[in-house]
């Protein structure tokens, strides 16, 4: 029995190819023998730019397979190019994994492809930047679909095979999951919810053998304010935001950031806090937390004020920027163009979905 290499939204060295190209299947098992060859295998959610390529990139080089999906097709196809470069077979799947079945898919694919699932990886995500009274009801269920809905979705599909293996999840989550972090309200909240199915899934997993690692990385060196979704003063908000990500003592390099979380997940520590800055941004919250609340209101009153802009739209279609700006935030441009940011850029388009019982 033989079925499309390119079925069901999958992308791979096999995309390149005519659509008649097969893979042989095992007739009882469903699972393709030619590549169970003992290799783990990993399942890495918005893997096609930034931190969650450097994950799979960093996952690779650990001697792992890879199931990698993002919500476009055509923007996957560079990171799976750079990733077979290093040795590792890779599936690529088109899925929005706040969807259940699309997560599913996901998976199966894995269990169809490899007959086996060493790590999950749930890092898809979408960062909104803005006044609240900017957002809608909509984006915030939009940032719970990606964020939130994402994470459990591809964990609850994952746990049988995981089990199996003794297996490990990575959630990454934020900084923003432990604390408020002004002018991205509807990301925290999803983030703080993101947190918590972690924490708890990391306590009830255990007794089943499987370990779960939360992550919580600061500001990041991934190039991604060119596809954050940027609303009221939208230049000024981006200003900000990747000045944020940009200076050395605030962020840090996002492939330093993927090594550190790729230990932790295979050391099995239940969380990793990443950039010192977020380390103290998190002590100070837990040991004084009115204290640290009063802080960060007068740091929001500094933040650029709303202005009724409408909806949010990409970084890379808010205009250009003075040069003082540009020989600031060169680290930041670099990153994008390192990480596949410009290869799968976020398109413009209506705002975030009301919540549907699909996704529940």
């Amino acid at each position: 029995m033989a079925i499309p290499a390119h079925d069901c939204g999958e992308i791979g060295h096999s995309a390149c190819m005519a659509d008649t190209e097969t893979v042989p299947i095992n007739d009882a098992t469903g699972v393709d023998r030619t590549l169970k060859n003992g290799r783990p295998v990993a399942v890495v959610t918005g893997a096609s730019r930034g931190l969650g390529f450097l994950i799979a990139r960093e996952l690779a080089d650990h001697g792992h397979d890879l199931v990698i999906c993002a919500r476009s097709g055509s923007g996957l196809r560079p990171a799976v190019d750079d990733l077979e470069r290093r040795g590792a077979q890779v599936i690529a799947i088109e899925a929005d994994v706040g969807v259940a079945a699309e997560a599913q898919r996901v998976i199966t694919a894995a269990d169809r492809r490899f007959g086996r699932l060493d790590i999950l990886v749930a890092n898809a995500g979408v960062i909104q930047v803005g006044p609240a009274r900017e957002f809608s009801a909509r984006d915030y269920a939009h940032a719970m679909d990606v964020i939130f809905w994402g994470t459990v979705h591809t964990s609850l599909a994952a746990m049988p095979l995981l089990r199996r293996t003794r297996g490990r999840v990575l959630a990454v989550t934020s900084i923003g999951g432990k604390l408020p972090a002004p002018h991205l309200l509807p990301y925290t909240a999803a983030k703080h919810a993101a947190v918590g199915f972690a924490e708890g899934l990391r306590v009830e997993a255990a007794r089943e053998g499987v370990t779960v690692t939360v992550a919580v990385p600061g500001l990041m060196r991934t190039g991604s304010t060119r596809n954050a979704l940027f609303a009221g003063d939208r230049e000024s908000e981006r200003r900000w935001f990747t000045l944020g990500a940009s200076l050395p003592v605030v962020s840090i390099n996002a492939e330093k950031a993927a090594r550190q979380l790729v230990r932790a997940t295979l050391r099995g520590r239940p969380e990793v806090i990443v950039t010192p800055l977020a380390k103290l941004a998190a002590r100070a919250h837990g040991l004084a937390p009115s204290t640290f609340l009063r802080l960060v209101t007068v740091v929001n009153r500094l933040l650029p004020r709303g202005s009724g802009s409408g909806q949010p739209v990409p970084g890379h279609r808010t205009g250009s920027h003075p040069r003082w700006f540009d020989r600031l935030t060169r680290r930041d441009r670099n990153a994008a163009h390192q990480w596949h940011q410009l290869d799968d850029q976020t398109p413009d388009g209506p705002r975030g979905r009301v919540p549907d019982p699909e996704r529940m």
